[in-house]
């Protein structure tokens, strides 16, 4: 290896299939597929604290250094179980609307974190390198194949929205789980809040903007955003038709 060159992460190796896990010492029953499997059972049981090698190993009813020769590190382990659990984009027909494209990609990410929502407590130390992460990405950015826009543009816009996607999950889900959903806050704060200081919050609860009960809070809030998160993409794409 020359000083310049870089050396690609073990998880990017296994993730592209560049080296072949488990190749040291005798066969013992187990797999890669087996332990991506079991730390995502644990994972959906127990959230992202409880994932380490010794509770996966558990699962599988081994030891942890039995995982070692399959996986060198929990960094490595977590890297590939972030890329088995968005599993592949949607297929979009090429040629479409941009927007329309978009708007199925982010809306399909939204369904594919509520599933494992324990992964967005994953900290990302550097941008998901796998096979199905760049599935996604070459999905959405294809969605704006032919619009007359930099490339270096056209990705910006693709991660913003993945950005958007993530915080609104992530915030439906921390709300779901420590919010009462029966509990009425309105009249606690309209004694609380100082008109002259919160006139505007004061006008919306007068005019009961919180109490649309038969509106999805989770599905509304997510949907009115991301078409507003559209409609400042289409203003500012038009600059590049002039």
């Amino acid at each position: 290896m020359t000083s310049g060159e870089r050396v690609l992460p073990k998880s990017v190796e296994l993730m592209w299939g560049l080296e072949q896990p488990g190749g040291r010492g005798p066969k013992r029953g187990l797999s890669l597929d087996q332990i991506l499997e079991a730390a995502i059972t644990v994972g959906d049981a127990e959230g992202y604290a409880a994932l380490s090698m010794n509770r996966v190993a558990r699962e599988l009813g081994f030891t942890a250094m039995s995982l070692y020769r399959y996986v060198d590190s929990k960094a490595t382990l977590v890297e590939m179980v972030l890329d088995r659990v968005v599993g592949l984009p949607p297929e979009i027909e090429p040629g479409g609307s941009w927007r329309v494209g978009l708007t199925v990609w982010a809306r399909t990410e939204y369904e594919v974190l509520g599933r494992h929502p324990w992964t967005l407590d994953i900290p990302l130390g550097s941008p998901p390198l796998g096979p199905n992460n760049m599935a996604w990405l070459e999905t959405g950015l294809g969605t704006m194949r032919d619009l007359p826009v930099p490339e270096g543009v056209k990705l910006q816009l693709v991660m913003n929205m993945s950005l958007y996607v993530m915080g609104r999950r992530r915030m439906a889900r921390d709300i779901a789980a420590g919010v009462d959903s029966d509990a009425d806050f309105t009249e606690p704060l309209r004694q609380l809040l100082d008109p002259q200081r919160f006139p505007a919050l004061l006008s919306a609860l007068a005019n009961r903007a919180f109490d649309e009960e038969d509106i999805d809070w989770d599905a509304a809030d997510f949907e009115f955003g991301l078409e507003r998160l559209l409609d400042g993409f289409e203003s500012f794409l038009r600059r590049f038709d002039r």
